[in-house]
């Protein structure tokens, strides 16, 4: 995916959830950030950040907050760009083959998950996890906790046990990453119902991603450590 006329700031500080300060051309502005996640290792003062101008002209705040600077390599927290690009692995056939039908936000159980393919003659539910976390090498989920999460993940099992195919992929949004873990210091529960879902067939995949100053592209898979 693409991102157009990108703008460099520095990262001054993180009002709420939704709005951080950034320094642009020497003045500070509010910006919107795509990501409700606490991103604590990433929202350090001074630090470089992208910034994608907003296509609606009547919205508050004139600029959104795409990438972060991390050791010397950009590392995107646009929340929304998972889903997309795990829908572009699966049109350009890098997940599955003779793929005749796709959704996106098809509702299984009490949950929406981010996207249905029928490929081969099955029926597959498919829950996307945008992955920002680093620590020594290994990519992190959640950085807080989710019930959400733990919800997607028992609505996948079931699917699994009514015939489904069910996968979560977890897409990394930097390059660099030597595995990926579930965060279980963070939320334990998350990684018990994970380990839980392997073991009833759910597929666990991860991948890690090219980040370009203006572009985010799905990349190589990354080996999955749920113990």
């Amino acid at each position: 995916m693409k991102y157009e006329a990108m703008t460099e700031g520095r990262f001054v500080r993180r009002r709420n959830r939704f709005i951080a300060e950034v320094m642009i051309n020497g003045m500070t502005e509010a910006v919107h950030v795509r990501n409700t996640g606490r991103l604590r290792e990433l929202f350090i003062t001074d630090a470089r950040v992208l910034l994608e101008p907003a296509s609606n002209p009547e919205r508050k705040t004139r600029y959104s907050l795409v990438c972060v600077e991390k050791n010397g390599q950009w590392v995107n927290v646009d929340s929304t760009a998972p889903n997309q690009i795990v829908e572009e692995m699966v049109r350009a056939g890098r997940l599955f083959s003779d793929i005749t039908y796709m959704k996106r936000e098809k509702t299984f159980g009490k949950s929406r998950f981010d996207l249905y393919v029928e490929h081969g003659g099955r029926k597959h539910y498919i829950e996307v996890k945008g992955v920002t976390l680093e620590v020594d090498g290994a990519a992190r989920f959640p950085d807080a906790p989710t019930e959400r999460g733990i919800k997607h993940i028992h609505e996948l099992m079931e699917a699994r046990r009514q015939g489904y195919l069910a996968s979560i992929i977890f897409i990394i949004q930097m390059k660099g990453i030597k595995v990926f873990e579930p965060n279980r210091a963070t939320h334990p529960a998350f990684a018990e119902a994970l380990l839980e879902a392997a073991g009833a067939g759910v597929e666990i995949l991860a991948f890690d991603c090219m980040v370009t100053e203006n572009s985010l592209e799905g990349d190589l898979p990354v080996p999955v450590r749920l113990e």
